[in-house]
């Protein structure tokens, strides 16, 4: 069975003063975030700074979901990590650094990697997954598997010097799904890695920490006064420049994932 988050205690309004004294957020915001639940898929670069800005953001139930293991190269960019870290895994890795940081929240943990197969059971009861993953085999498994729970995905990406983060939530009538962006010609595992192409950590932290904030923005849409959680819209963040600009993503009417919805 598993364990509701823990209450508001005075403790709590202490630790979440900041965000409770924002008229955008408030005590109704927090007490939504406190009874939130995320499942963020891949602890890496992405994943890492997003989990420490969801963690301090006071997100009540955490889901983490990662089949790979610390190597000393992740230490550049996945922020959560440490040398003693390396050669454990990642999920059980990210379990001890929340003990460390708010052992009040509620927390679970897979190594599974993810397939199409045990996709839906793995984000089952999730308010919102947030997918930092590395192929887009992975990624369409996930955002097939949301669209088929109802459950709003948050999708982000980052290479060299360029990000790119969305929110999806395909499984609402007019609003596009993760596959209406990238179509059907993905579902293999051939993509470029950071390996190949090399990343600037800082550039995966700014990618990070952004998801971390629309997460905030989708779990608060109906209770706070955050703003819209801009279902389609994609921003490509741009670490040169520097920079950021927004495209809208139109929903597919022959998506195989979420044209009946």
């Amino acid at each position: 069975m598993s364990l509701s988050p823990a209450p508001l205690s005075s403790a709590r309004l202490d630790r979440f003063a900041r965000h409770i004294v924002l008229p955008e957020v408030g005590g109704a915001g927090q007490v939504k975030l406190a009874h939130s639940h995320v499942a963020i898929i891949g602890l890496g670069g992405i994943g890492s700074p997003a989990l420490q800005y969801l963690a301090a953001s006071g997100i009540g139930r955490l889901s983490l979901i990662d089949d790979d293991v610390v190597d000393v190269s992740n230490l550049q960019r996945q922020t959560i990590f440490t040398t003693r870290d390396v050669g454990y895994g990642k999920a059980v890795s990210a379990r001890r650094w929340l003990a460390n940081f708010d052992d009040s929240l509620v927390v679970d943990v897979s190594d599974a990697r993810i397939t199409p197969d045990n996709a839906e059971s793995l984000i089952r009861g999730a308010d919102l997954v947030l997918d930092g993953t590395d192929n887009f085999a992975t990624r369409l498994a996930v955002a097939d598997a949301c669209v088929a729970a109802g459950i709003p995905l948050l999708s982000a990406a980052v290479g060299r010097f360029q990000g790119q983060v969305a929110a999806f939530a395909g499984h609402l009538p007019e609003q596009a799904c993760y596959r209406c962006f990238v179509g059907d010609a993905f579902d293999a595992e051939d993509c470029d890695t950071c390996a190949d192409d090399g990343m600037l950590g800082a550039m995966a932290g700014w990618a990070g920490s952004f998801a971390a904030l629309q997460a905030v923005k989708v779990l608060l849409a109906g209770t706070a006064m955050l703003g819209d959680p801009g279902w389609g819209r994609l921003h490509i963040l741009d670490g040169l420049a520097p920079g950021m600009r927004t495209i809208r993503i139109a929903k597919d009417a022959s998506c195989t994932a979420c044209a009946g919805a």
